[in-house]
């Protein structure tokens, strides 16, 4: 699909962005500096960025870059790689407790409860 609209070029490319620091690299302090890093790489300022974002999309850069936080720590908790200690430091929350909060109030589950689970519930990134 070849994307004529430049906001939605736009969108994309501060969604791909965001995939990218989350889900691709490994660097727990990139991931806690969004505000700087997404104007770096997308070349506008923050606030013109999440206006945009909010105005398009309908919810803000940060619920986004949460959502897909959840994601991440979705995956990591299906594949039991790492436990909840060391997802929260990769995804850069303060503490497992912070993860874990936050995690309940996107899913309605607590981490645990999400492992015992036997469908996983992951979204495609795509669908976020």
């Amino acid at each position: 699909e070849i994307l004529n609209d430049k906001k939605t070029q736009q969108i994309e490319k501060i969604k791909n962005t965001i995939i990218n620091i989350v889900h691709h690299q490994e660097d727990p302090d990139r991931i806690g500096r969004l505000s700087e890093i997404l104007p770096e790489l997308v070349g506008q300022s923050y606030s013109s960025l999440s206006s945009l974002f909010s105005d398009v999309e309908g919810i803000t850069i940060e619920k986004y870059f949460i959502l897909q936080k959840i994601e991440k720590a979705k995956e990591l908790i299906v594949y039991e790689e790492k436990n909840i200690n060391e997802i929260a430091y990769l995804l850069n929350y303060s503490s497992s407790q912070h993860l874990s909060r936050q995690f309940k109030n996107v899913t309605g589950m607590s981490p645990s409860e999400f492992k015992r689970t036997t469908n996983s519930g992951r979204k495609a990134l795509c669908d976020i």
